[in-house]
């Protein structure tokens, strides 16, 4: 959307005609009508001054790939501003990311895979553990191994803690940035795609070696397929994970998909609101469980929880409407 088209809109939003806009800008209606006809753009004065009088960013007014009205906010000048060596630094993190945190997702499958491994051994014709032994070896080494795979997780979070920000709160962004994003995003679609796709393939493939393994008179070794399967299945999530985590990266900078100002706000609504209405949720369990129904053999308090999962996402909307009211 153009410049001229923004202006329109916002002055109709404002409820002003030309001629108020051009009494508050101090220039005479026939030059608002130009910039409105796209004849002429005003100078970088003036673009401050419209941005001051209609709450908007400048980067809101200049670029044209903005569109969305999220953009528009009273608290604008609040705002972050992203460069473009901070874009190119959080790009290559998250970039590194997506493979820590699909190695430490692996690590995870392999914790339990190994579990199953061991358990497996002791159906040979000559086990080389007892069940106990086979059991603790493989907790032990199922513990060691969740170990590592969080602290790849924290190590990852730490690495990018100060772009936290990106996904909660809106931002603006330099010159420049936004169309960077979009070349790599664009240089990266068939990557994604591609990656999605063998994922895909690898967790529709994986239950075949289960059913072979079903096939098998074997015990050993129907463990074993059952262990595989579990492997396969894996090695489809690092392609699903490392794919997914540097999409996101770049809608994060874009402001894109989930990560529109909109959808940030409702996620900040349901982090204040969340944890008092499932407080109240468990409370209201609790009383029916220990006094309405105490004594009773068979219990009906169970039905809070899903009644509350129903009425969840109308709280939420009510909270919003609420909210924006009173331009919370």
């Amino acid at each position: 959307m153009i410049f001229a088209d923004k202006l329109i809109r916002l002055r109709k939003k404002s409820g002003m005609s030309q001629e108020e806009l051009a009494e508050k800008m101090n220039v005479s209606r026939q030059s608002v009508s130009k910039w409105e006809g796209a004849q002429s753009v005003p100078d970088l004065e003036k673009i401050l001054q419209l941005g001051n009088l209609f709450g908007v960013t400048t980067d809101y007014l200049l670029k044209d790939e903005l569109e969305d009205e999220e953009f528009v906010g009273k608290d604008a000048d609040s705002w972050r501003k992203i460069t473009l060596a901070e874009a190119n630094e959080f790009l290559e993190l998250r970039k590194k990311a997506s493979w820590r945190i699909a190695l430490a997702t692996f690590i995870n499958i392999v914790a339990v895979t190994q579990l199953i491994v061991f358990g497996g051994t002791t159906t040979l014709p000559e086990p080389p553990f007892s069940e106990n032994t086979a059991g603790v070896l493989g907790m032990i080494v199922m513990f060691i191994l969740a170990a590592v795979a969080v602290g790849i997780y924290l190590y990852t979070g730490a690495q990018s803690r100060h772009f936290e920000f990106l996904e909660k709160e809106p931002f603006e962004t330099e010159y420049g940035v936004v169309g960077m994003v979009k070349e790599r995003q664009k240089a990266y679609r068939d990557t994604y795609v591609r990656s999605n796709i063998i994922g895909t393939c690898m967790c529709i493939i994986s239950p075949v070696l289960l059913f072979v393994g079903a096939l098998s008179e074997t015990e050993f070794f129907t463990v074993m397929m059952f262990a595989a399967t579990l492997l396969l299945a894996g090695v489809g999530v690092i392609f699903f994970i490392t794919a997914g985590v540097r999409e996101a990266s770049m809608r994060k900078l874009l402001q894109d998909g989930d990560y529109t100002p909109k959808r940030k706000r409702r996620a900040r609504l349901s982090a204040k609101v969340s944890p008092i209405y499932w407080g109240i949720v468990v409370a209201v369990y609790l009383v029916w469980l220990l006094v309405i129904d105490s004594g009773k053999h068979e219990s009906q308090s169970w039905v809070v929880f899903p009644v509350a999962g129903v009425l969840f996402a109308a709280v939420l909307g009510i909270c919003g409407i609420i909210d924006r009211k009173n331009g919370m």
